[in-house]
């Protein structure tokens, strides 16, 4: 790995401006990103959070920092015990079936680098430790049986979101009589009856509020101290910032160095836009949009759902690219015509690579995930493109860019770009040397073309993305029709051309076309595929 780290930047929500990345421990990088809680199936939202940071961290990798990253799993909750009783099942058989689902999801989206996912459930002795420690500290107080994080204790309460106290909304019912201030916030919530899931503590049986969770398993695995904190803009209010108050409280110290918010999805057709006056444009994260993310995103509440059929439509690399189609602090659009001009873009590369398959009869896809996606590192790329010329100097010129704009606070909908222009210099320069002819394919312009391909395999293994032969959303006797269909239209155009009736010829090419077929005129044949 190369000594010398790039001089990464990270937007910071706290400061509201971009930071020089300095890391807690030089060279290793704590990151933790707020998980789901499991009481439904995931649904498409669910993964903009993970796929960004699963990127983010193949991308610190490649830069040479040696990376921790926890996703957690909220697996005790009022919605889980709601859905208990609703089904009938205990709440752990709820949590356990929900948890499948979400990791099969972020399998199928390639999301392959999460190092710890701890349960609630299995970390109450730190829970409960932490809550101790604050009512040690004069942060936290009981009220009959429930403990509260006193928010008046607290003089930099509201820094994250930009609220003052007096503007804090606390729960209500029951609990808001037992709390010194309305803006307090619950910490152990005391068991209201013998059937609900509760754990012994100092302060009676009960379980765990929701913030004090993650603050105790980071700091289990993480530290008092860690480097990035990530999840979306909703949870900026009420969750983080309360999180942020009680583990800086506890230790007298700074949880995160970075805070770190995607923006969330809402679905093309949606009212209200989310952090700017277009998907793309980015905003101030401020308090007030925060709100106006929660009022717009898709969530389950609103219908969302059905991931696993979505993926088994989409596939999970369509998906993967079109969530990292912008810079993840922007609203992403979400829609049936935004997945499928994804996977326009990535046909494109499918072809380049299909390509280059029949030119070398060599596999692109050579060698494993993990083993490709850190086989290069950031160092032996500019060692192998020094003094580039041709093909591999404007590859290389490409390459520095994408690496600038992932540098430049992780923009991968900017560093995206660059691919695609390797692709068309590439493409450019098959046709300029002529490599589809025998005599084009030199041992020098199959060398060229075998360095070019491998920087696109490289950068696009940072994003998570051709790494493994492409998904088709055809199966069985469907796949199996369609085949036919287009071998019999390929030989019908191909009788047409044969008789020098282009007229026809072309409408079934255009035709093909405008149904996201393309045709591919080869020496060896026409070859069709989806875009």
């Amino acid at each position: 790995m190369t000594s010398q780290k790039p001089n990464i930047r990270i937007y910071n929500t706290l400061t509201r401006q971009k930071e020089d990345f300095q890391t807690v421990q030089p060279g290793k990088v704590g990151m933790y990103l707020c998980g789901p809680t499991v009481y439904a199936e995931a649904h498409i939202g669910h993964m903009v959070g993970p796929v960004i940071f699963d990127t983010i961290k193949r991308y610190l990798v490649y830069c040479g920092y040696e990376v921790t990253w926890v996703v957690n799993i909220t697996d005790v909750d009022d919605k889980l015990i709601a859905a208990s009783q609703k089904r009938g099942i205990p709440m752990s058989q709820v949590a356990t079936e929900m948890t499948m689902d979400y990791m099969s999801n972020l399998q199928a989206l390639g999301v392959t680098q999460i190092d710890h996912m701890p349960r609630a459930t299995e970390n109450m002795d730190e829970i409960i430790t932490f809550i101790s420690e604050l009512i040690q500290k004069g942060f936290a107080y009981e009220s009959d049986g429930d403990v509260f994080f006193d928010v008046t204790a607290d003089s930099d309460y509201g820094q994250l979101s930009n609220r003052s106290v007096d503007s804090q909304q606390g729960e209500g019912g029951g609990a808001a009589a037992k709390k010194r201030s309305p803006g307090d916030f619950a910490l152990w919530k005391s068991a209201k009856n013998a059937n609900e899931p509760a754990w012994d503590s100092p302060w009676g049986q009960g379980r765990p509020g929701w913030h004090i969770e993650c603050s105790a398993m980071s700091r289990r695995i993480l530290g008092e101290t860690f480097d990035i904190h990530g999840g979306g803009l909703d949870l900026m209010f009420p969750h983080h910032e309360n999180e942020l108050a009680q583990s800086r409280c506890c230790h007298a110290k700074p949880m995160v160095r970075y805070w770190m918010h995607n923006g969330l999805m809402r679905a093309g057709d949606a009212a209200g836009k989310v952090g700017g006056k277009s998907d793309r444009e980015q905003k101030d994260q401020s308090a007030a949009n925060a709100d106006e993310a929660a009022a717009g995103k898709i969530s389950r509440s609103k219908g969302a759902g059905g991931l696993a059929k979505l993926i088994k439509e989409q596939t999970g690399d369509r998906i993967r690219f079109f969530l990292l189609s912008s810079q993840y602090r922007s609203t992403i659009v979400y829609g049936t015509e935004a997945l499928e001009e994804a996977g326009q873009s990535l046909a494109t590369f499918y072809r380049l690579i299909q390509r280059y398959e029949r030119l070398t009869d060599e596999s692109f896809y050579k060698r494993g995930d993990e083993e490709l996606a850190y086989a290069k590192n950031r160092g032996d790329g500019d060692t192998a493109l020094q003094n580039a010329t041709g093909l591999l100097k404007d590859v290389a010129q490409h390459r520095d860019e994408f690496l600038a704009k992932m540098d430049d606070d992780f923009n991968t909908g900017a560093a995206t770009s660059e691919l695609f222009e390797i692709c068309r210099r590439i493409n450019r320069f098959i046709d300029a040397e002529k490599l589809e002819e025998a005599s084009g394919r030199t041992e020098g312009n199959l060398d060229t073309l075998r360095r070019s391909m491998s920087v696109l395999r490289e950068l696009g293994a940072i994003l998570g993305v051709f790494i493994k032969e492409p998904e088709t959303v055809e199966s069985g006797r469907d796949g199996e029709v369609l085949d036919g269909l287009m071998n019999v239209l390929i030989e019908l155009r191909a009788a047409a051309r044969a008789k020098k009736d282009f007229e026809t010829s072309d409408t079934i090419r255009d035709g093909l076309g405008a149904v996201g077929i393309t045709l591919q005129d080869l020496k060896e044949g026409t070859t069709w595929e989806k875009t």
